[in-house]
């Protein structure tokens, strides 16, 4: 087996790319000329959204939309930065809504998190030494 990607469920998709790009430097990769699926530049592992029709109609069912759940759903996205402090300040700057400062924990590492406007909860973290 092997990791190849990650696919978030939102209502835009092409407003969650403008909002990672803006929030976290992350460039759109593509784009779909029907706006229902796009990625971001992240490397060999793939962060995509699909819209919520799309998805309903692949996965052949509903689900729970992190959008509208009053809470964070119980997963995250873990962005790596050299400045979390920094990075924080940006997506809420870009429309985050602050969940938990920048901390640093027991280990050594920093870490905060944020939620995007499409509900998605992001951890800004420094790497793991």
């Amino acid at each position: 087996m092997k990791f190849a990607y990650t696919i978030v469920y939102v209502a835009d998709v092409a407003a969650s790319l403008a909002f990672f790009e803006v929030a976290f430097a992350l460039p759109t990769r593509f784009l779909h000329e029907s706006g229902s699926y796009g990625e971001l530049e992240t490397g060999a592992t793939a962060l995509a959204f699909v819209d919520h029709a799309t998805a309903r109609d692949s996965m052949g069912g509903d689900y729970i939309a992190a959008g509208a759940s009053k809470l964070p759903l119980g997963m995250e996205i873990g962005l790596v930065t050299d400045d979390v402090a920094a990075a924080f300040e940006r997506a809420v700057k870009a429309g985050a809504q602050a969940l938990t400062p920048p901390l640093t924990k027991p280990w050594g590492q920093t870490v905060a998190y944020v939620r995007c406007p499409d509900g998605t909860l992001v951890e800004l973290c420094t790497a793991m030494a």
